[in-house]
């Protein structure tokens, strides 16, 4: 009787460990996680990795986005990386996206291997659903997670880039089962140009181009149609000032905020429609 109850400690206190679990070094320092309220290994649970612009950080951009405060309600694990700091003048954080984004000092640091390195560790620590692993980034960090559905299509079930752009040309084979992929983007954006422009000559491809070569690669879709309803997503704006673009069935989407700049100023609720964007594409069989 004692072994058992010693046993019955253990194994509650080893259960107290995993639900109370708020940091993982994942090889570059110690990262905050979220471990969703209630998390069973019995119910496999989503992984929403929300990825940082150039200058800001994994908290900040989850200030701004407020993603990981939907992680009891939706039952998700969360995780906010941070970027690699510059060596040099303001030392910003960045990630190391594509030739136009954000390696500006030529650290050359391989941020694809390491956000990999994350999914592939929160699967071995905790019961992820490989059919709902998704990916949300703006700016650098748009540049970065599109960059992540070309790696890595296997994995990824879903991408949401906010103001980034994807690769100039997409390589390597068709994916078997691809990635599902939300492009969001202003077109008053000072930054990145919603028609592609370049980065210290480095070429980055708009927002249509993004999400139309996202369709005809991945999913062998040609034509894009708007949807007759607009959405409003940024309060800064007037009415409904968002097209719904959709390609493959909405296995893409562009939404294009017309006169929206770098940071929307979005609304209450914009975080829970991303959430449910995600849940409503999981992998295909």
């Amino acid at each position: 009787m004692k072994h058992a109850t010693l046993s019955a400690i253990g194994a509650l206190l080893l259960l107290t460990s995993v639900s109370l679990a708020d940091s993982i070094d994942f090889g570059r320092g110690a990262l905050p996680i979220t471990i969703p309220a209630g998390y069973s290994a019995e119910r496999p649970g989503p992984l929403v990795l929300l990825i940082h612009g150039y200058t800001s950080s994994g908290e900040g951009q989850n200030k701004y986005l407020k993603i990981g405060a939907l992680a009891d309600e939706y039952g998700f694990f969360f995780v906010a990386p941070d970027g690699t700091v510059e060596k040099e003048k303001d030392k910003n954080r960045f990630w190391n996206a594509s030739n136009a984004c954000c390696d500006f000092q030529g650290s050359k640091v391989d941020d694809s291997a390491y956000l990999r390195r994350i999914i592939d560790e929160m699967k071995s620590r905790y019961s992820i659903d490989a059919r709902r692993v998704f990916l949300m980034g703006h700016s650098n960090g748009g540049f970065m997670v599109h960059r992540m559905a070309m790696d890595h299509p296997e994995t990824i079930a879903g991408i949401v880039a906010l103001n980034g752009a994807a690769p100039p040309k997409l390589l390597g084979p068709r994916p078997y089962r691809p990635v599902n992929v939300l492009h969001i983007h202003g077109t008053a954006d000072e930054l990145n140009d919603y028609k592609g422009g370049d980065i210290y000559g480095a070429r980055y491809p708009g927002a249509r181009e993004s999400a139309a070569s996202w369709a005809a690669f991945a999913w062998g879709a040609s034509f894009g149609v708007d949807l007759p309803e607009r959405i409003d997503i940024d309060s800064s704006l007037e009415g409904k000032e968002t097209v719904v673009t959709q390609w493959a069935d909405g296995h893409v989407e562009l939404w294009t905020i017309e006169e929206g700049g770098h940071i929307p100023r979005f609304p209450e609720g914009f975080n829970r429609r991303v959430i449910e964007w995600m849940y409503a594409h999981p992998k295909g069989m």
